[in-house]
Protein backbone atom coordinates (compact mmCIF):
# COMPACT_ATOMS: atom_id res chain seq x y z
CA UNK A 1 0.00 0.00 0.00
CA UNK A 2 1.04 3.15 -0.86
CA UNK A 3 2.48 6.00 1.57
CA UNK A 4 1.28 8.84 -0.59
CA UNK A 5 3.09 10.67 -3.95
CA UNK A 6 6.38 12.40 -3.94
CA UNK A 7 7.93 14.70 -6.09
CA UNK A 8 12.06 15.02 -6.09
CA UNK A 9 13.25 18.31 -8.06
CA UNK A 10 16.84 17.47 -8.82
CA UNK A 11 19.00 14.60 -9.57
CA UNK A 12 22.21 14.81 -8.85
CA UNK A 13 23.02 13.24 -5.51
CA UNK A 14 20.20 14.58 -2.90
CA UNK A 15 17.59 13.81 -4.80
CA UNK A 16 18.18 10.11 -6.28
CA UNK A 17 19.14 9.15 -2.57
CA UNK A 18 16.15 10.53 -1.45
CA UNK A 19 14.25 8.84 -4.21
CA UNK A 20 16.12 5.60 -3.59
CA UNK A 21 14.86 5.51 0.38
CA UNK A 22 11.37 7.00 -0.16
CA UNK A 23 10.51 4.08 -2.42
CA UNK A 24 11.47 1.33 -0.27
CA UNK A 25 9.50 2.99 2.21
CA UNK A 26 6.34 2.79 0.25
CA UNK A 27 6.02 6.12 -1.36
CA UNK A 28 5.07 6.74 -5.37
CA UNK A 29 7.88 9.11 -6.32
CA UNK A 30 8.93 10.75 -9.34
CA UNK A 31 12.03 13.01 -9.96
CA UNK A 32 12.30 15.87 -12.24
CA UNK A 33 15.37 17.28 -13.68
CA UNK A 34 15.96 19.82 -15.79
CA UNK A 35 19.13 18.58 -17.50
CA UNK A 36 18.23 16.61 -20.75
CA UNK A 37 19.74 13.52 -19.57
CA UNK A 38 21.35 12.22 -16.43
CA UNK A 39 24.88 13.90 -15.99
CA UNK A 40 28.26 12.42 -16.28
CA UNK A 41 30.17 14.98 -15.69
CA UNK A 42 31.71 16.63 -12.86
CA UNK A 43 34.86 17.01 -10.23
CA UNK A 44 36.36 14.79 -7.98
CA UNK A 45 34.14 14.18 -4.90
CA UNK A 46 34.79 13.35 -1.19
CA UNK A 47 32.49 10.66 0.54
CA UNK A 48 33.15 10.82 4.04
CA UNK A 49 32.31 9.79 7.74
CA UNK A 50 28.12 8.98 7.50
CA UNK A 51 27.79 9.50 3.73
CA UNK A 52 29.63 6.90 3.17
CA UNK A 53 27.39 4.73 5.36
CA UNK A 54 24.42 5.68 3.47
CA UNK A 55 26.45 4.33 0.65
CA UNK A 56 26.81 1.02 2.30
CA UNK A 57 23.12 0.95 3.25
CA UNK A 58 22.17 1.52 -0.19
CA UNK A 59 24.76 -1.45 -1.02
CA UNK A 60 26.79 0.99 -3.24
CA UNK A 61 29.99 1.36 -0.93
CA UNK A 62 31.82 -1.19 -3.39
CA UNK A 63 30.76 0.50 -6.40
CA UNK A 64 31.72 3.64 -5.06
CA UNK A 65 35.20 2.15 -3.88
CA UNK A 66 35.63 0.04 -7.05
CA UNK A 67 35.43 3.39 -9.24
CA UNK A 68 37.86 5.29 -7.12
CA UNK A 69 40.19 8.56 -9.14
CA UNK A 70 43.33 6.31 -7.52
CA UNK A 71 44.26 9.74 -5.71
CA UNK A 72 46.73 8.49 -3.20
CA UNK A 73 46.51 12.02 -1.12
CA UNK A 74 47.71 16.07 -1.24
CA UNK A 75 50.92 17.29 -2.52
CA UNK A 76 51.14 20.88 -1.75
CA UNK A 77 53.55 21.94 -4.70
CA UNK A 78 56.03 25.03 -5.08
CA UNK A 79 56.37 26.80 -8.42
CA UNK A 80 58.52 23.79 -9.97
CA UNK A 81 56.28 21.17 -8.81
CA UNK A 82 58.23 19.86 -6.28
CA UNK A 83 56.82 18.61 -2.66
CA UNK A 84 56.39 21.43 -0.37
CA UNK A 85 54.50 18.62 2.25
CA UNK A 86 52.46 15.33 1.51
CA UNK A 87 49.35 14.38 3.43
CA UNK A 88 48.63 10.44 2.03
CA UNK A 89 44.99 9.40 1.88
CA UNK A 90 44.32 7.64 5.18
CA UNK A 91 47.07 9.68 7.65
CA UNK A 92 43.65 10.89 8.97
CA UNK A 93 44.79 14.88 8.42
CA UNK A 94 44.49 15.97 5.12
CA UNK A 95 42.12 17.02 2.50
CA UNK A 96 42.08 13.38 0.37
CA UNK A 97 38.73 11.40 1.72
CA UNK A 98 39.70 7.68 1.50
CA UNK A 99 36.73 7.02 -0.89
CA UNK A 100 37.15 9.76 -3.91
CA UNK A 101 34.63 8.97 -7.10
CA UNK A 102 33.86 11.73 -10.28
CA UNK A 103 30.69 13.08 -9.26
CA UNK A 104 28.57 11.80 -12.51
CA UNK A 105 29.78 8.25 -11.45
CA UNK A 106 28.29 8.53 -7.93
CA UNK A 107 25.08 9.46 -9.80
CA UNK A 108 25.08 7.19 -11.48
CA UNK A 109 25.87 4.06 -9.05
CA UNK A 110 22.42 6.10 -7.60
CA UNK A 111 20.57 6.10 -10.53
CA UNK A 112 21.44 2.44 -10.67
CA UNK A 113 19.63 1.52 -7.94
CA UNK A 114 16.50 3.48 -8.61
CA UNK A 115 15.35 1.97 -11.72
CA UNK A 116 11.69 1.61 -10.58
CA UNK A 117 11.40 5.65 -10.09
CA UNK A 118 10.10 7.59 -12.51
CA UNK A 119 12.42 10.19 -13.87
CA UNK A 120 11.38 13.50 -15.91
CA UNK A 121 14.48 14.82 -17.64
CA UNK A 122 14.34 17.90 -20.10
CA UNK A 123 11.45 19.53 -18.09
CA UNK A 124 11.51 21.60 -14.58
CA UNK A 125 9.02 23.24 -12.29
CA UNK A 126 7.56 26.25 -13.26
CA UNK A 127 4.80 27.48 -10.57
CA UNK A 128 4.20 25.76 -6.79
CA UNK A 129 0.74 26.15 -4.96
CA UNK A 130 -0.10 24.16 -1.74
CA UNK A 131 -2.54 23.02 -0.36
CA UNK A 132 -4.07 21.46 2.83
CA UNK A 133 -4.10 17.75 1.15
CA UNK A 134 -0.89 18.24 -1.09
CA UNK A 135 0.73 19.67 -3.77
CA UNK A 136 -0.22 20.92 -7.21
CA UNK A 137 3.05 21.85 -9.52
CA UNK A 138 2.92 22.97 -12.63
CA UNK A 139 5.70 20.53 -14.70
CA UNK A 140 6.10 22.84 -17.85
CA UNK A 141 2.63 22.92 -19.13
CA UNK A 142 2.02 20.02 -17.38
CA UNK A 143 0.23 20.28 -13.96
CA UNK A 144 0.54 17.76 -11.51
CA UNK A 145 -0.40 16.93 -7.78
CA UNK A 146 1.70 15.16 -5.34
CA UNK A 147 1.52 14.75 -1.36
CA UNK A 148 5.05 16.23 -0.62
CA UNK A 149 7.18 18.20 -2.75
CA UNK A 150 11.42 17.68 -2.19
CA UNK A 151 13.85 20.46 -3.26
CA UNK A 152 17.35 18.69 -3.87
CA UNK A 153 18.51 21.39 -6.09
CA UNK A 154 21.75 23.29 -6.05
CA UNK A 155 23.00 26.11 -4.49
CA UNK A 156 20.72 28.68 -6.49
CA UNK A 157 17.31 26.56 -6.50
CA UNK A 158 15.27 28.25 -8.94
CA UNK A 159 12.32 25.76 -7.40
CA UNK A 160 13.42 27.20 -3.85
CA UNK A 161 12.61 30.42 -5.01
CA UNK A 162 9.02 30.05 -5.75
CA UNK A 163 8.48 28.36 -2.49
CA UNK A 164 10.88 30.11 0.17
CA UNK A 165 10.49 33.90 -0.69
CA UNK A 166 13.42 34.63 2.56
CA UNK A 167 16.33 32.46 0.95
CA UNK A 168 18.82 32.35 -0.57
CA UNK A 169 20.43 33.57 2.59
CA UNK A 170 23.84 32.83 0.76
CA UNK A 171 26.80 33.26 2.43
CA UNK A 172 29.50 34.54 -0.05
CA UNK A 173 32.95 33.39 1.07
CA UNK A 174 34.76 36.01 -1.33
CA UNK A 175 36.15 33.63 -3.69
CA UNK A 176 35.74 32.03 -7.09
CA UNK A 177 36.17 28.56 -8.68
CA UNK A 178 36.47 27.24 -12.29
CA UNK A 179 36.83 23.42 -13.13
CA UNK A 180 37.14 21.35 -16.32
CA UNK A 181 38.65 18.01 -17.31
CA UNK A 182 42.10 18.45 -19.59
CA UNK A 183 44.31 15.80 -21.08
CA UNK A 184 46.18 13.25 -19.11
CA UNK A 185 49.98 14.24 -19.90
CA UNK A 186 53.08 11.87 -18.83
CA UNK A 187 54.25 14.07 -15.84
CA UNK A 188 50.93 13.28 -14.19
CA UNK A 189 50.60 11.18 -10.98
CA UNK A 190 47.73 9.95 -8.43
CA UNK A 191 48.24 13.15 -6.27
CA UNK A 192 45.79 15.96 -5.67
CA UNK A 193 48.63 18.26 -6.43
CA UNK A 194 47.80 22.12 -5.15
CA UNK A 195 49.69 25.39 -5.63
CA UNK A 196 49.70 28.21 -4.31
CA UNK A 197 51.40 31.02 -6.31
CA UNK A 198 49.89 34.46 -3.80
CA UNK A 199 47.64 37.18 -5.02
CA UNK A 200 44.77 34.93 -3.26
CA UNK A 201 44.99 32.42 -6.14
CA UNK A 202 45.43 28.76 -6.15
CA UNK A 203 45.95 25.94 -8.60
CA UNK A 204 45.08 22.24 -8.68
CA UNK A 205 45.31 18.93 -10.71
CA UNK A 206 43.49 16.07 -9.39
CA UNK A 207 43.59 12.63 -10.88
CA UNK A 208 40.75 10.90 -12.24
CA UNK A 209 39.69 7.23 -13.35
CA UNK A 210 39.18 7.61 -17.20
CA UNK A 211 42.24 8.84 -18.64
CA UNK A 212 42.43 12.50 -17.89
CA UNK A 213 43.24 14.75 -15.42
CA UNK A 214 40.75 17.13 -13.62
CA UNK A 215 42.27 21.24 -13.33
CA UNK A 216 40.77 23.24 -10.79
CA UNK A 217 41.76 27.64 -10.20
CA UNK A 218 40.47 29.45 -7.37
CA UNK A 219 40.87 32.93 -6.50
CA UNK A 220 39.62 35.19 -3.96
CA UNK A 221 37.67 38.43 -5.01
CA UNK A 222 34.50 40.57 -4.88
CA UNK A 223 31.63 39.11 -6.71
CA UNK A 224 31.01 40.54 -10.12
CA UNK A 225 28.34 37.73 -11.81
CA UNK A 226 31.40 36.25 -13.49
CA UNK A 227 29.37 32.76 -13.15
CA UNK A 228 26.75 34.42 -15.23
CA UNK A 229 28.83 34.90 -18.24
CA UNK A 230 29.48 32.85 -21.39
CA UNK A 231 32.16 30.04 -21.21
CA UNK A 232 34.43 32.22 -23.31
CA UNK A 233 33.56 35.42 -21.38
CA UNK A 234 34.87 33.38 -18.30
CA UNK A 235 38.07 31.80 -19.68
CA UNK A 236 39.07 35.34 -20.60
CA UNK A 237 38.54 36.50 -16.89
CA UNK A 238 40.35 33.34 -15.84
CA UNK A 239 43.27 34.31 -18.13
CA UNK A 240 43.50 37.58 -16.71
CA UNK A 241 43.27 36.77 -13.15
CA UNK A 242 46.17 33.91 -13.80
CA UNK A 243 47.79 36.17 -16.04
CA UNK A 244 51.72 35.10 -15.12
CA UNK A 245 51.07 32.53 -12.53
CA UNK A 246 53.29 29.74 -13.58
CA UNK A 247 53.53 26.01 -13.22
CA UNK A 248 50.17 24.48 -14.83
CA UNK A 249 48.62 27.07 -14.82
CA UNK A 250 48.86 27.88 -18.57
CA UNK A 251 48.17 24.48 -19.42
CA UNK A 252 44.98 24.53 -17.68
CA UNK A 253 43.63 27.69 -19.46
CA UNK A 254 44.33 26.74 -22.90
CA UNK A 255 42.70 22.94 -22.54
CA UNK A 256 39.23 24.89 -20.42
CA UNK A 257 39.45 26.98 -23.39
CA UNK A 258 39.53 24.25 -25.95
CA UNK A 259 36.87 22.21 -24.62
CA UNK A 260 33.86 23.67 -22.89
CA UNK A 261 32.01 20.66 -22.22
CA UNK A 262 33.02 19.99 -18.90
CA UNK A 263 33.77 23.66 -17.40
CA UNK A 264 32.47 25.22 -14.93
CA UNK A 265 32.74 28.48 -12.69
CA UNK A 266 30.92 29.41 -9.68
CA UNK A 267 30.79 31.90 -7.02
CA UNK A 268 31.62 29.86 -3.40
CA UNK A 269 29.07 30.44 -1.34
CA UNK A 270 27.27 28.55 1.76
CA UNK A 271 23.17 28.46 2.33
CA UNK A 272 21.80 30.05 5.21
CA UNK A 273 18.09 29.14 5.51
CA UNK A 274 16.31 29.81 8.61
CA UNK A 275 13.47 26.85 7.73
CA UNK A 276 14.29 23.55 5.29
CA UNK A 277 10.62 23.49 5.50
CA UNK A 278 7.46 25.22 4.48
CA UNK A 279 3.73 23.45 4.71
CA UNK A 280 4.46 20.36 2.18
CA UNK A 281 7.59 21.60 0.49
CA UNK A 282 11.08 20.63 1.85
CA UNK A 283 14.65 20.84 1.27
CA UNK A 284 17.63 18.76 1.49
CA UNK A 285 21.34 19.07 0.32
CA UNK A 286 22.67 22.08 -1.00
CA UNK A 287 19.36 23.80 -1.36
CA UNK A 288 18.87 23.73 2.25
CA UNK A 289 22.15 23.74 3.46
CA UNK A 290 25.04 24.37 1.27
CA UNK A 291 28.12 23.70 3.04
CA UNK A 292 30.30 24.92 -0.02
CA UNK A 293 33.39 22.98 -2.19
CA UNK A 294 35.89 24.59 0.91
CA UNK A 295 33.98 22.34 3.56
CA UNK A 296 34.55 19.19 1.67
CA UNK A 297 30.98 18.11 3.15
CA UNK A 298 28.61 18.86 0.33
CA UNK A 299 28.38 14.84 -0.73
CA UNK A 300 28.12 13.43 2.51
CA UNK A 301 25.52 16.60 3.71
CA UNK A 302 23.55 15.06 0.88
CA UNK A 303 23.72 11.41 0.87
CA UNK A 304 23.01 11.77 5.23
CA UNK A 305 20.08 14.50 4.58
CA UNK A 306 18.46 12.44 2.10
CA UNK A 307 18.55 9.52 4.30
CA UNK A 308 17.55 11.08 7.44
CA UNK A 309 14.81 12.43 5.83
CA UNK A 310 13.32 9.47 4.12
CA UNK A 311 13.37 7.89 7.67
CA UNK A 312 11.50 10.65 9.20
CA UNK A 313 8.80 10.14 6.99
CA UNK A 314 8.88 6.25 7.14
CA UNK A 315 7.10 6.54 10.17
CA UNK A 316 6.01 9.73 11.43
CA UNK A 317 3.06 12.00 9.91
CA UNK A 318 4.94 14.86 7.87
CA UNK A 319 4.99 17.67 9.86
CA UNK A 320 6.57 15.64 12.97
CA UNK A 321 8.66 14.37 10.51
CA UNK A 322 9.86 17.08 8.41
CA UNK A 323 10.75 18.56 12.48
CA UNK A 324 12.61 16.04 13.22
CA UNK A 325 14.51 15.86 9.73
CA UNK A 326 15.88 19.37 10.74
CA UNK A 327 16.05 18.47 14.31
CA UNK A 328 18.34 16.13 13.85
CA UNK A 329 20.56 17.31 10.93
CA UNK A 330 21.01 21.03 11.52
CA UNK A 331 24.09 20.23 14.38
CA UNK A 332 25.52 18.29 11.77
CA UNK A 333 25.18 20.45 9.14
CA UNK A 334 26.28 23.57 11.42
CA UNK A 335 29.92 22.05 12.27
CA UNK A 336 29.75 21.33 8.81
CA UNK A 337 29.20 24.99 7.54
CA UNK A 338 31.91 25.67 10.40
CA UNK A 339 34.88 27.00 8.61
CA UNK A 340 38.60 27.53 9.98
CA UNK A 341 39.16 31.00 10.97
CA UNK A 342 40.38 32.72 8.32
CA UNK A 343 39.13 30.56 5.63
CA UNK A 344 39.40 30.30 2.57
CA UNK A 345 41.92 33.15 2.68
CA UNK A 346 44.66 31.12 5.34
CA UNK A 347 45.57 28.92 1.92
CA UNK A 348 45.12 31.44 -0.58
CA UNK A 349 47.28 33.74 0.99
CA UNK A 350 47.98 36.99 -1.14
CA UNK A 351 51.60 38.21 -0.43
CA UNK A 352 54.66 36.19 -1.30
CA UNK A 353 55.36 36.32 2.62
CA UNK A 354 52.20 35.10 3.29
CA UNK A 355 53.29 32.23 0.80
CA UNK A 356 56.10 31.65 3.00
CA UNK A 357 53.94 31.19 5.87
CA UNK A 358 51.94 29.19 4.55
CA UNK A 359 54.61 26.40 3.17
CA UNK A 360 56.31 26.56 6.68
CA UNK A 361 53.21 25.57 8.31
CA UNK A 362 52.61 22.82 5.98
CA UNK A 363 56.37 21.60 6.54
CA UNK A 364 55.43 21.22 10.15
CA UNK A 365 52.39 19.90 10.02
CA UNK A 366 53.57 16.78 11.76
CA UNK A 367 53.96 19.04 14.98
CA UNK A 368 50.78 18.52 17.42
CA UNK A 369 50.96 22.37 17.99
CA UNK A 370 50.54 22.86 13.75
CA UNK A 371 48.63 19.97 13.67
CA UNK A 372 45.58 20.92 15.32
CA UNK A 373 45.15 23.92 13.14
CA UNK A 374 45.66 21.99 9.97
CA UNK A 375 42.95 19.32 10.69
CA UNK A 376 40.65 22.49 11.80
CA UNK A 377 41.48 23.72 8.23
CA UNK A 378 41.24 20.24 5.85
CA UNK A 379 39.64 17.89 7.69
CA UNK A 380 35.83 18.35 7.66
CA UNK A 381 33.15 16.66 10.80
CA UNK A 382 32.17 13.37 8.68
CA UNK A 383 32.22 11.19 11.22
CA UNK A 384 30.51 13.56 14.18
CA UNK A 385 26.93 12.13 13.11
CA UNK A 386 25.01 8.65 14.09
CA UNK A 387 22.90 8.00 11.96
CA UNK A 388 18.97 6.66 12.91
CA UNK A 389 18.55 2.86 11.70
CA UNK A 390 16.55 2.16 9.01
CA UNK A 391 12.94 2.46 9.53
CA UNK A 392 10.36 -0.27 9.14
CA UNK A 393 7.39 1.72 7.81
CA UNK A 394 4.51 1.58 9.58
CA UNK A 395 0.84 0.54 8.27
Amino acid sequence: MSRGSVLIAGAGIAGPTAAYWLHRYGWDVTVVERADAPRTTGQNIDVRGAGRRVCALMGVEDGVAAAGTGEVGTRFVDERGRSVAEFPTGAGDGPTAELEIIRGQLVALLLEQTKDVEYLYGQRIEAVAQETDGVTVHIGRTRRSFDLLVIAEGIRSRTRALVFEDVPRVRDLGQYAAYGTIPRVAGDDDWWRWYSPGGGRAVMLRPDNVGTTRGSLYWLGPAKGYEYRTPAEQIAVLREEFAGVGWQTRRILDALADNHDDFYLERVGQVRAPSWSRGRVVMVGDAAYCASPISGMGTSLALTGAYVLATALAGQPYREALQHYENRMRPYVARAQRLAPGAPRIVNPHSRLGVRMLRAGLRLADTQAVKKLFERVFVPPADEFRLPAPSTPSG
